[in-house]
């Protein structure tokens, strides 16, 4: 399936556009497309919205989708020590197991209103495992971009370097990265590629200077976990007598298409030196409660000029792909921290979550909501399919402080409603669950 190439609409809803929520409106889109937002024309045809409020899709910008079959992995342990676990379940990991969880940790994001996903996927010599991945995305037929993971130096401790036993020659992971873009240039437009780096640690300063040529040559982002703990600077500075920030400037790995993940203990100092190369941050509220690691400091990023996107991280971290959860928790965390109830209200959360890291990774703009010429990726939120939400006081605060995906009815992708009535139409859920549950049968 592929991408609407007919018009179509969301006809009669309320939708969230310029920043305010407007009554009775159509929403057109040709060739996946918005093409014009007006008032209610009544015959026009198209999908349904009279009672629904419809905002753009969520991006979540920062996922790893092979995790969603280790939920609950080292519960209770600090970062270092959760990796390992992580990592042997990444080893172990076969294409059919990739496939399902890539699926239906795509699908479970879909269903909480996410339509973009930026897939970190950890290093793996196996084209197998990529294609199954990719295989998985394109029958979800969610939109993504797909991060290729790399790295060229090799340690098994995984504090100044990676696992050895998932490295591979960085000319040979570019390659096959050229590989998946072709591929993906065949299909229906929603998957663009990137590049995945774990950390810091796991480049050589030679390593960056290839990933950065190779990713600026084809217009790619660069996504890499930084400064989560203190780890990265405390390994690069034993290394390389540089905090992990300085590092990265002195290697020339900081430019406009890098997301920097998590930056949990980023300083001011660090925030203005991304700000000042147009790097973009991944705000991952949930995984970091979980893992102990930390409230990133959100606020003064956004005062020092960086762009900030939501991320849910990975389901061994997070143990969802609900965006609605980190929305509320985003914002929640940062009350809670500064002592402030007036941080991060609904309107500034919803353009984190929409659209606040989209420059870094090649999107359009969908800051204030639905806007022409941007990708018909939309969400039709019904507040009544759950009494706990209601009444609604105000959409926006709504979504904020009680949003679940039950509200969820449809997801469109690039114009094709990929999710009606909070069910998947391209792929058999009940088949799903039980392929799932088939892999450790009780």
């Amino acid at each position: 399936m592929t991408a609407s190439t007919t018009p179509g609409a969301v006809v009669d809803a309320t939708v969230y556009t310029g920043g305010a929520w407007v009554p009775h409106q159509d929403i057109l889109f040709v060739d996946g497309t918005v093409s014009e937002i007006r008032d209610h024309v009544p015959g026009t045809s198209g999908i349904d919205g009279s009672g629904a409020h419809v905002v753009p899709g969520f991006v979540n910008t920062h996922t790893h989708l092979q995790q969603t079959l280790m939920r609950g992995v080292g519960e209770g342990l600090p970062l270092l020590t959760w990796l390992l676990s992580v990592a042997e379940d990444t080893v172990a990991l076969t294409p059919e197991q990739a496939y399902l969880a890539a699926a239906s940790g795509a699908l479970e994001a879909l269903r909480s209103g996410t339509t973009t996903l930026v897939e970190h996927m950890w290093p793996s010599p196996s084209a197998e495992l990529h294609d199954a991945v990719m295989r998985a995305l394109e029958d979800v037929g969610v939109r993504v971009v797909f991060g290729r993971g790399v790295t060229d130096r090799v340690d098994a401790t995984r504090k100044w370097g990676s696992d050895p036993r998932l490295v591979q020659p960085l000319d040979e992971a570019l390659a096959h990265t050229d590989e998946l873009a072709a591929r993906a240039a065949k299909g229906d437009g929603r998957i663009s590629m990137a590049l995945a780096v774990p950390n810091p640690r796991c480049l050589t300063p030679e390593g960056m200077a290839a990933v950065r040529a190779f990713a600026e040559a084809r217009d790619m982002t660069v996504s890499i976990h930084l400064l989560e703990t203190t780890t990265d600077d405390d390994m690069c500075r034993a290394h390389t007598g540089l905090g992990a920030v300085d590092f990265l400037e002195a290697s020339g790995f900081l430019w406009d298409r890098l997301l920097a993940v998590h930056c949990v203990e980023l300083s001011p100092e660090g925030m203005a030196k991304l700000a000042a190369r147009g790097v973009a941050v991944s705000y991952n509220p949930v995984s970091n409660m979980r893992l102990g690691s930390g409230v990133a400091p959100v606020p003064a990023m956004l005062a020092a000029g960086l762009g900030v996107g939501l991320g849910v991280d990975g389901a061994a971290s997070n143990d969802t792909q609900d965006m609605l959860e980190s929305l509320r928790m985003g914002s929640y965390v940062q009350r809670a921290f500064h002592r402030r109830a007036d941080l991060l209200p609904a309107a500034e959360m919803l353009d984190i979550a929409f659209s606040g890291a989209n420059r870094v990774l090649g999107l359009p703009d969908s800051s204030g909501g639905v806007a022409l010429g941007a990708p018909a990726d939309l969400t039709l939120v019904r507040f009544p399919r759950d009494f706990a939400v209601l009444p609604v006081r105000d959409p926006s605060a709504s979504l904020l402080t009680t949003g679940t995906p039950r509200l969820v009815d449809t997801v469109l992708v690039g114009g094709e409603a990929v999710i009606v009535d909070g069910r998947s139409t391209r792929l058999d859920e009940a088949d799903l669950a039980a392929r799932i549950l088939a892999l450790n049968p009780s």
